[in-house]
């Protein structure tokens, strides 16, 4: 029996400088013309405004409580505290949430699977409609269109996967970073506040490196974990184009991603001047994400963490990826 009312009300409804100075600088070497390494450290050292209210936030007070009790209870060095302590904060926080939203995504994939029928179904109702209410044109298209979202929105609340979920990692992973970042940055100037503890802390940073990084309060002078992170960075925007097997992009997809290839770019110089502590973390944290959209893009990775199976999902995601660089590179 056709379900004519569910049209008629959507019918209805249709008609933000204080520098605080670098430490082992002098006050003459701090007033000489500014290079570009110099001008970023003193951007990174500054404590006033918005630096100042970040630095001091709960958020970032409660990350470098983390960073100083991974690194007590562990007791390594910091250089290997710091990527264990990022190891398990994108393990413990951002894999789960990367998880999250493969799911919801596969289940938005699937709903679409159930969108022909319901819209032939209802393009049969309104035809009907169209012949008892003495629809016109209009306001036939208005009211399948407004039940056709009204039926997409009962499927979402069914399968409980609200498109705007898709978007949980983002609002975690970016204050996330901001956070820690800026613990780092703390924990290398002595902040928020000079006291004992941050001065013992600051020494074991200067001595906690290893091999081209001995000292982890300054910049790393080899550009060896800069260049680390602009490839790791480059390597998740192409690996995440490569595995795709939609059509062409659009016009602001390929803005989008050409904007993170500059970012990515910028981020090289910026690492190499601020203390190799952050060029660290930011490596890192990369390296993680890389590997973790290589594992999330294996069918067995998605049923092991139960993410459902969709049907345009890639079988052997790994070969696609190398002919589609083959194919890049030929075109090139």
């Amino acid at each position: 029996m056709l379900k004519i009312n569910r049209l008629i009300p959507a019918a209805r409804d249709c008609t933000k400088l204080q520098p605080l100075i670098y430490p082992g600088l002098s006050g003459d070497r701090q007033r000489r013309p500014m290079s570009w390494q110099a001008s970023v450290q003193s951007i990174a050292a500054t404590q006033a405004g918005i630096f100042k209210t970040i630095s001091e936030s709960a958020p970032v007070e409660c990350c470098q409580k983390y960073l100083l009790y991974v690194h007590e209870v562990s007791g390594l060095p910091w250089w290997a505290s710091l990527v264990i302590s990022t190891v398990a904060v994108r393990s413990v926080v951002t894999l789960p949430l990367a998880v999250y939203q493969q799911t919801i995504l596969a289940k938005l994939e699937n709903l679409k699977q159930e969108l022909p029928a319901i819209a032939e179904e209802l393009r049969h109702e309104t035809n009907v409609a169209v012949k008892l209410f003495k629809w016109d044109e209009r306001t036939a298209k208005a009211a399948f269109k407004a039940t056709m979202k009204q039926q997409w929105n009962r499927l979402v609340v069914r399968d409980n996967c609200h498109p705007f979920k898709t978007t949980v990692l983002l609002w975690f992973q970016i204050p996330l970073w901001v956070s820690l970042s800026v613990s780092w940055r703390n924990l290398t100037y002595m902040l928020p506040v000079p006291d004992l503890a941050a001065q013992i802390t600051y020494s074991e940073l200067a001595v906690g490196g290893f091999g081209f990084i001995p000292n982890l309060t300054v910049p790393d002078a080899s550009w060896i974990f800069p260049v680390a992170l602009g490839v790791a960075n480059l390597a998740i925007i192409e690996l995440q184009l490569l595995s795709r097997t939609s059509g062409p992009r659009s016009r602001t997809q390929t803005v989008i991603t050409n904007v993170f290839r500059v970012l990515s770019v910028v981020m090289v110089p910026i690492a190499a001047s601020v203390p190799s502590c952050l060029a660290l973390y930011w490596t890192t944290s990369s390296a993680y994400g890389l590997v973790q959209n290589l594992v999330l893009l294996s069918p067995r990775a998605k049923r092991l963490f139960k993410v459902p199976e969709t049907s345009v999902e890639v079988k052997e995601p790994y070969k696609l990826i190398v002919t589609n660089l083959k194919t890049k590179l030929k075109l090139s």
